[in-house]
């Protein structure tokens, strides 16, 4: 099994019928017969578990957790004594010790808590790699660009990072403001702490509140019982708050106070909660023009908009582009994949209203549908190529007749190429042309 047990008792008998019990079950045994003792064959040996008894000659056993969590943290720790109280084992808990055993050891418990204890050094350590990789996933290194507008806001992103400043993400849909708030909490001190993700779009604006700040059993009709918020999730982390120019007035002044103060109250209960959570926000909408329209609270706006950091549209950085195609050509297992000259020139010419989620799409759809390693303008999505044929039979000739005619022309067309790319589905048509259905619903009809 390749686990180490340290045991450490200053009464021989017991250490050694506990080391020959662990020996036959496959483990690897270490025994001291002192505090002092345990701690020097610790600092020279890799330890997994230590199990350590409470009082002994030259320190306890509480003295020797301590010293322990000092040297490794990650070795767990079980307290055994004869002599045990609950304050004892409450204490003990709370330092580090993963359970306090009262002697006589029964070996039937102590097999059942070896089993649940190695269990959770082994998720302690799972968690830790996880932590690892996200770091890894989500750092500044991992964002691919090769312009220098993008660089310009990750040299700020950066630099901000280490700050507890609130930071206000700016920019349209499918530009990578999540990826850019996660490379942020990162690139903290706050790194292995939690990331949590409030989408303010996605919830109805009766249900922020109680996402936001959580709930006691009993406060509204459903609820049957109590959940933390996300604010009490983040403590000592980052919440980010995408959309936030989607949070109605009432919910902005709730959110004022709890940033303002660090503190707030779960619904349906006047316990005050503190919070230590770091703020990012982020947007799609113009703010300066919502705080003309009094659709958005100036002290708000103010109070998360510390640091703002703009990323630019993909169409306003395409030298970007042939990197990032590189980068999801690689992520779908298709390094080998080449781009025709006249392929490479349809996809920097195009808009791209959906950024960089889009061109992902976009590359995930060729690497799907693509027979040859060399892709050609045939295996590119109709919504990418010229619309003069298009245009032609709806009767839109650029620069010539009445300008709003014109426009009019011109966006039934797009329209149209896009409900044809869709084949007819509204809902994806308005996410290709980065519009609400809504919107979609009110141009079909004027048009």
């Amino acid at each position: 099994m390749n686990t180490t047990i340290l045991i450490i008792d200053d009464e021989k008998p017991q250490r050694e019928s506990l080391g020959g019990y662990f020996k036959k079950k496959g483990f690897n045994i270490h025994l001291a017969g002192s505090g002092l003792e345990g701690l020097d064959i610790i600092k020279n040996k890799a330890i997994d578990l230590a199990l350590t008894d409470y009082k002994m000659p030259d320190m306890t056993g509480f003295e020797v957790l301590l010293e322990i969590k000092k040297i490794n943290p990650e070795i767990v720790v079980i307290l055994m004594t004869a002599f045990g109280t609950i304050e004892t084992a409450v204490e003990a808990m709370k330092q580090g010790a993963f359970y306090y055993l009262q002697k006589p050891v029964s070996l039937d418990e102590i097999d059942i808590l070896i089993d649940r204890a190695l269990l959770h050094k082994q998720l302690i350590t799972e968690n830790k790699k996880l932590r690892e990789e996200l770091r890894e996933r989500f750092s500044f290194n991992n964002i691919i660009y090769e312009s220098n507008e993008l660089a310009e806001s990750l040299n700020i992103a950066g630099r901000v990072a280490k700050s507890n400043a609130p930071v206000l993400i700016r920019g349209e849909s499918g530009t990578g403001k999540e990826l850019f708030a996660r490379a942020i909490h990162y690139a903290s001190d706050r790194k292995n702490e939690p990331f949590i993700v409030v989408n303010c779009a996605a919830l109805p604006d009766a249900l922020l509140e109680s996402e936001m700040f959580g709930y006691e059993k009993g406060a509204f009709t459903g609820a049957e019982q109590r959940r933390l918020g996300r604010f009490e999730d983040a403590d000592n982390g980052t919440i980010f708050i995408d959309e936030i120019g989607d949070i109605p007035l009432q919910m902005q002044v709730k959110l004022l106070r709890a940033l303002q103060s660090g503190e707030f109250s779960r619904l349906g209960s006047n316990q005050v909660i503190k919070t230590n959570a770091r703020l990012i926000t982020a947007t799609n909408r113009n703010l300066e023009e919502m705080l003309v329209e009094k659709t958005f609270r100036e002290d708000f706006y103010y109070r998360i908009n510390i640091v703002s950091i703009n990323i630019p549209a993909l169409r306003e950085r395409k030298t970007d582009i042939p990197v990032l195609i590189a980068h999801f050509m690689e992520k779908m297992g298709k390094p080998e994949k080449q781009i025709s000259k006249e392929a490479m020139d349809m996809l920097l010419k195009y808009h791209y209203p959906g950024n960089v989620r889009e061109l992902e799409n976009i590359i995930h759809r060729i690497c799907v549908l693509s027979r040859n390693d060399m892709i050609t303008t045939n295996d590119l999505p109709a919504n990418l190529k010229p619309l003069q044929n298009e245009n032609k039979s709806n009767g839109f000739h650029p620069y010539i007749g009445d300008l709003n005619e014109q426009l009019e022309k011109l966006e039934r067309s797009i329209i149209g190429l896009a409900l044809k790319e869709t084949k007819g589905n509204q809902s994806k048509a308005a996410k290709l042309l980065n519009l609400s259905e809504r919107n979609l619903r009110y141009k079909l009809e004027k048009l």
